[in-house]
């Protein structure tokens, strides 16, 4: 009899084993580099999406757990956009459009020029900045989205409705 219960919990553990390792594994975001995202809309023609973000930021983490993980989110934004990750206390050195830029040293650890180039000087976190397919930028939007919020952003950027109107505009009319 204890044969029988013994190989009767081998065979359970078994199967939950087998079942962990069969998980589907939600799609995510493909987040690249600053260098390899300039690289991939050269190629892509895609628009650039950039999440610039530090690893102190509360709110950062939050989109990378919540907004970033949305399914519609992350077809949307892998279907239409290069999408990178920019670190803006990184000491990395980044070349773009000519010129190297750096870390620069303050209080914390640093803030990336690339960072405040790109956020214009506002160094708030986190921020996006969409840019279109030659690298100019479209708009930045500093602060945590919920996932319909963003989506709109995104589809903003993609349908290029900010060469009629700006985004506010856009919002408040449905996103239309």
């Amino acid at each position: 009899m204890n044969k029988f219960y013994i190989t009767l919990l081998f065979a359970f553990f078994l199967v939950v084993i087998d079942s962990i390792g069969q998980e589907a594994v939600a799609p995510a975001i493909k987040w690249y580099s600053f260098e390899d995202g300039v690289a991939a809309v050269q190629k892509t023609k895609k628009k650039m999406f950039v999440d610039v973000y530090t690893d102190w930021c509360g709110w950062c983490k939050k989109m990378d757990a919540s907004t970033f993980q949305d399914p519609d989110v992350v077809k949307y934004m892998n279907d239409h956009f290069v999408a990178v990750k920019l670190d803006a206390e990184q000491d990395k050195e980044i070349l773009f459009n000519g010129y190297t830029y750096k870390l620069l040293p303050s209080t914390r650890k640093g803030t990336h020029e690339l960072a405040l180039s790109l956020l214009k000087g506002n160094a708030s976190y986190p921020s996006f900045v969409f840019m279109d397919q030659d690298l100019k930028r479209i708009r930045i939007s500093p602060g945590f989205k919920q996932a319909p919020q963003f989506l709109n952003e995104l589809k903003f950027a993609k349908e290029e409705a900010y060469r009629k109107l700006p985004y506010e505009a856009y919002a408040s009319a449905g996103g239309q």
